[in-house]
């Protein structure tokens, strides 16, 4: 028997949890929901003006992407990244996506690269405008087009999921010092230099980007410990 459900509702219904999701991915990348932590769905939806139902669905979609983790009985769980977890995403990155730029460099036509060229401006420009996820959302929709053109589906969709699961956090104390900036910047050192068919540089600048990355995740990290610590927001529980 075909479902008497209003088309126009589910889609009303989806669309509040994906604002959901992405509100409460914004309060991750500026710290306001600290790793450890454990969050009601009730006690969010109350603080968002939604009911619970939008809220617990865009926790599961956090789950899946490694973000957060079930507590039975209590709520959500923000997923803590340890120093260990950092080095590791960090070198999984480097053994796939060098080489596979370093390749792509010799392979992609200039039309190709020219392309990605409107989102890494857009990583500069959300830097400097202070719109950390215009900046995530572009970073991200950068690098996997640019490794899209190895051809290869099943390394972006390994790729996307690494990059989900190491969601800088903390963003907001990073983004007053403009460290962002310099990292968003690198984007376009990467391009022109691959257009120039540098492969040298082009892994030079893979490797410096990546540890500059790791860079940030780690002082993302710290700047949440010391709000943990009592300088700072207090936790939503």
């Amino acid at each position: 028997m075909a479902s008497t459900r209003p088309r126009n509702l589910v889609s009303v219904q989806e669309h509040l949890r994906d604002q959901v999701a992405n509100a409460l991915r914004a309060a991750l990348i500026a710290g306001e929901l600290r790793p450890g932590e454990v969050y009601s769905a009730p006690a969010l939806a109350a603080e968002y003006g939604v009911s619970a139902t939008p809220v617990r669905e865009a926790m599961l979609d956090l789950a899946r992407e490694g973000l957060v983790e079930a507590v039975r009985n209590k709520g959500f769980r923000i997923t803590e990244m340890t120093e260990r977890d950092l080095d590791e995403f960090t070198e999984i990155r480097a053994l796939i996506e060098i080489p596979t730029v370093v390749g792509i460099t010799a392979t992609a036509s200039a039309e190709e690269l020219e392309a990605l060229r409107p989102a890494a401006e857009e990583i500069v420009a959300a830097a400097a405008g202070h719109d950390l996820i215009g900046y995530i959302e572009a970073d991200r929709r950068f690098h996997l087009e640019l490794l899209a053109l190895a051809g290869n589906r099943h390394l972006v969709d390994v790729v996307g999921d690494l990059r989900k699961r190491s969601r800088l956090y903390g963003l907001s104390d990073l983004d007053q010092t403009g460290q962002l900036v310099e990292s968003a910047q690198e984007h376009i050192e990467l391009l022109d230099l691959m257009l120039r068919r540098d492969a040298q540089a082009v892994e030079e600048c893979m490797r410096h980007h990546l540890a500059h990355v790791r860079t940030l995740w780690a002082a993302g990290q710290d700047a949440l410990v010391k709000k943990q610590s009592g300088v700072g927001l207090q936790g939503r529980r």
